[in-house]
């Protein structure tokens, strides 16, 4: 029972990291005018992750239930555990990435066209 609330809790945490990760990543890449995807941000991101779902790992192992820790074993299941949740949550990032942007770059990179979904959606909201 504590090793299942160990990785619940640990599961949380990656699913946090995940989503906030991915976040930051997107708007580095508008910061950066970045095109398409950057390989360095994502795996950047998997070991922030891991890091993050380490320290919950470890945190509730040995300090809370006062129990031994094999920490390459723990870094495969972590890593295993990540994995498809960051491919998941990247997806939905890449699917979702400009659905609600307030405006896009014309091909010459001057002019703006006002994304027709964001102006709906500031409808919506001030009535």
């Amino acid at each position: 029972m504590v090793t299942f609330f160990t990785y619940i809790v640990t599961l949380i945490a990656i699913g946090i990291s995940v989503f906030i990760s991915l976040f930051f990543k997107l708007e580095l890449e508008r910061m950066f005018r970045e095109k398409s995807s950057v390989i360095a941000f994502h795996i950047c991101n998997v070991l922030i992750v891991l890091m993050v779902s380490f320290a919950f790992h470890v945190v509730f192992s040995i300090y809370i239930f006062n129990r031994n820790l094999n920490l390459l074993l723990q870094m495969v299941i972590n890593l295993l555990i990540i994995l498809p949740i960051y491919i998941v949550g990247n997806n939905i990032f890449e699917k979702n990435k400009y659905f609600f942007r307030k405006y896009r770059p014309a091909e010459d990179g001057k002019v703006l066209v006002l994304n027709e979904k964001y102006l709906q959606k500031r409808k919506r909201e001030i009535k």
